[in-house]
């Protein structure tokens, strides 16, 4: 099982269409004897000497043929059986959802998964322009709705890259104000947050625009009356361009406070000063779907099925999450 976060540009096509599963093509065989001169004098004499050289190794040569024909067949068909699943997710899944996929993985032999983990803006303009997807699982609605054509709301593209009726809501998440260790600023909570912010006496970290902790933490701060811009301007506000950069620059003491999820909070141990309420920024729900163009559609329900049973479940609890669906 491979998490690979930075495999987009390796594997980005030159042509990027909406929607659309990768191109793969091989090269024809014409032309390998181009250039190529072969009298038949020399090819008889050429013929002669190896089969004089075969008669001399005859007993040994055959045998070794045959165990390179059967290791040979043994490799192709062991290739041929095996699968790869292709995941994108939401960079707070990380943790909890690579565990999760090794226990499927276990379960199911000669599959391997292939996870992407970064902001869920990113992976949908991935997916909508060609990337190999199985499922994607968004850490908001938004994100989802942008790539599904029978999305109720939100579908403003007209992009159609997601099987519908594979959607469903996986997770339920929170959105928390972290600080340093030692709390140099003593930041209390969000309301001290705001004031503080008013003030310009602290430096808040939170998700860029397109990334959907950012956008809760936008909605928090319109919550407060704060200008994001002006503060920004100011000096008071940095950006990550997901969530785990975020945590990163909490972690590291390189900003007073930050705005981040529960989970991602969990799983690298920082301070939670407080938890937002629905009322200031929304719930925060996780989608999960597979994609139109999947190059393995009956593996990836396979796997958004098992993300529902409790085994599933618990790894996800470990964390924070609260599971939503159930087998």
């Amino acid at each position: 099982m491979k998490s690979t976060g930075t495999t987009w540009a390796a594997r980005k096509k030159a042509s990027p269409q909406r929607c659309t599963p990768g191109r793969h093509y091989t090269e024809g065989r014409e032309g390998i004897m181009a250039g190529t001169s072969v009298t038949r004098r020399s090819f008889v004499s050429v013929a002669v000497v190896a089969a004089g050289l075969g008669l001399a190794a005859c007993g040994g040569t055959q045998s070794q043929s045959a165990q390179s024909t059967s290791s040979a067949t043994t490799d192709t068909t062991s290739a041929a059986e095996a699968r790869t699943l292709t995941v994108f997710a939401a960079a707070s899944l990380t943790e909890s959802l690579t565990e999760a996929g090794g226990l499927f993985k276990t379960a199911n032999d000669g599959v391997d998964i292939s996870f992407d983990f970064d902001s869920s803006g990113t992976l949908k303009k991935q997916i909508q322009e060609g990337a190999d997807c199985d499922a994607f699982i968004s850490a908001g609605q938004k994100q989802m709705n942008q790539l599904d054509a029978q999305a109720a709301s939100g579908n403003d593209e007209g992009l159609d890259c997601i099987d519908h009726a594979t959607r469903f809501d996986i997770l339920e998440n929170k959105v928390t104000l972290c600080v340093p260790d030692g709390n140099p600023k003593a930041v209390q909570n969000f309301d001290d947050m705001a004031s503080k912010l008013q003030a310009h006496d602290v430096l808040l970290c939170m998700g860029n625009s397109d990334v959907p902790v950012g956008q809760y933490t936008q909605r928090i701060l319109a919550y407060y009356n704060l200008d994001e811009t002006e503060l920004a301007n100011a000096g008071c506000i940095t950006y990550g361009s997901n969530v785990k950069e975020v945590s990163s620059q909490i972690f590291e003491a390189t900003v007073d406070c930050g705005v981040i999820y529960k989970t991602d909070a969990t799983s690298a141990s920082l301070t939670m000063v407080d938890e937002a309420t629905e009322e200031m920024c929304g719930r925060v729900v996780y989608p999960a779907a597979a994609t139109k163009a999947a190059p393995e559609p009956d593996l990836a329900k396979s796997f958004l099925d098992f993300l529902k049973t409790k085994d599933a479940s618990d790894c996800f609890e470990k964390v924070g999450f609260t599971p939503l669906a159930e087998a």
